[in-house]
């Protein structure tokens, strides 16, 4: 899985396209629109252009287009049409298929493309909830399968998250307005999954709260510096693989002791690994979220 993935089984084609494996091999005889290779024990392969066409396929299927239709247009010919489809639509099950042609191809003028169509209709918000977050999703189960490779979830996520920097810093102009609590945003050791938490950070801006990013794999004993500076601390946290399940509560309870040094600090965390832990667990000072929604409702 180090090297970007070339060949597709009909199973991975499937997965990507949201079309049966049934339905592709009737397009393919009956069509002619595809011609896989075949394995030494007959099992059909196809290769990143198969794939990029049938992605386009899908696209103009779902669109209205009858696959009579599709196979008689000239092979060069579906690109265009797509494009067209997408640069005049932003709905959300064409923005998502086109995020996966981008994603696919490392295609990142057709990513920009199609976050632009969105953005002419949507919020970068409603963008982010309503199409990133279940590409996503999406794509973590592809990725889980083998599907698609780190290579390609790499790439569209971070496009993503230049947006989520980008609309970021748009806010970070205006002066904070609220100075009830501020926020300190990291990721514990040896935990580097971060587009949630940036995104939260955006969030937590947005809301008129002064909030300090810390990013990737932070030493709590690190965190402790800011417990010299403000005594309102409101430490947020994404624990999607870090710490282990092992570790979990050993972390927590760590923690607790030292926010003990400043009485109004809390820490609050999302993240995977958030069901290994029960609220009767936690002390008062740590507080469970199972969605960035729930947290922003208690702002």
């Amino acid at each position: 899985m180090n090297n970007v993935k070339s060949s597709f089984s009909i199973r991975d084609m499937e997965n990507l396209s949201g079309i049966k494996a049934h339905t592709i091999r009737i397009w393919e005889k009956r069509y002619n629109l595809f011609a896989p290779e075949r394995t030494t024990t007959n099992i059909r392969t196809y290769s990143l252009s198969s794939l990029q066409k049938l992605l386009n396929i899908t696209l103009l299927y779902n669109n209205g287009y009858k696959i009579s239709k599709i196979a008689k247009l000239e092979e060069a010919q579906i690109p265009v049409v797509v494009r067209e489809i997408v640069s005049n639509n932003s709905e959300k099950s064409h923005a998502i298929n086109a995020f996966k042609l981008a994603m696919v191809n490392f295609d990142q003028t057709l990513f920009l493309n199609t976050y632009n169509s969105l953005l002419s209709e949507r919020s970068f918000r409603d963008i982010f909830n309503e199409v990133f977050i279940p590409l996503l999703n999406e794509l973590g189960l592809l990725w889980q399968t083998d599907t698609i490779s780190p290579a390609h979830e790499h790439f569209i996520s971070h496009l993503i998250k230049q947006k989520i920097y980008i609309n970021t810093e748009k806010l970070q102009l205006i002066e904070p307005s609220k100075k009830d609590k501020i926020f300190a945003l990291f990721l514990p050791e040896n935990e580097i999954h971060e587009l949630g938490l940036l995104y939260l950070n955006y969030e937590i801006t947005l809301r008129g709260y002064k909030s300090i990013y810390l990013g990737q794999t932070m030493p709590m004993d690190s965190l402790t510096d800011l417990l010299k500076y403000y005594d309102n601390v409101h430490f947020v946290s994404y624990f999607t693989v870090a710490p282990t399940k092992e570790k979990l509560i050993s972390y927590l309870d760590k923690f607790s002791t030292t926010l003990n040094a400043s009485n109004n600090s809390k820490l609050f965390v999302l993240g995977h690994q958030i069901q290994y832990v029960t609220e009767e667990e936690l002390p008062n000072t740590i507080k469970i979220f199972h969605s960035i929604e729930q947290l922003i409702a208690t702002f």
